[in-house]
């Protein structure tokens, strides 16, 4: 069942709306989302193109196939975007209890720095892994 969702920025100026069927909370412990966020970065699967966004959101082009969004506000993390389909990977902080999210896999396992680890009972994918799912190499 698709139930929609609403969230925000810390200081309210970018309003977002999504809606989730089975939501997942992903981590990913790559050098960018650690440097973006100051730790692991927490996203939500949406149904896609269920998501609207208002406010004064600004967009970084991170890397050849990425963007990162922030509010331009308060520089709260709002996604990590893929360039290729438009797709936006929602922050799970935007909404409360993080949209109902149960976590279901960590990226970049390996690059989790050794202050902290995330416990549970889910799917921990290598830097090899990780990069294998989301840039195959071409052939």
């Amino acid at each position: 069942m698709t139930k929609k969702i609403n969230g925000q920025c810390l200081c309210g100026a970018v309003q977002i709306t999504a809606e989730v069927d089975n939501p997942r909370l992903r981590a990913c412990h790559c050098d960018m989302c650690r440097q973006h966020t100051s730790g692991a970065f927490f996203s939500l699967e949406t149904v896609p193109g269920s998501i609207t966004v208002e406010g004064p959101v600004k967009v970084y082009d991170s890397s050849d196939w990425a963007t990162r969004a922030f509010c331009g506000t308060c520089g709260s993390t709002l996604w990590y975007g893929t360039k290729h389909d438009d797709a936006k990977n929602l922050a799970a902080g935007l909404f409360p209890n993080a949209g109902g999210g149960v976590l279901k896999v960590e990226f970049f396992a390996d690059q989790c720095p050794q202050g902290y680890a995330i416990a549970g009972d889910h799917r921990k994918m290598t830097t090899t892994e990780t990069i294998a799912l989301f840039a195959p190499a071409e052939e």
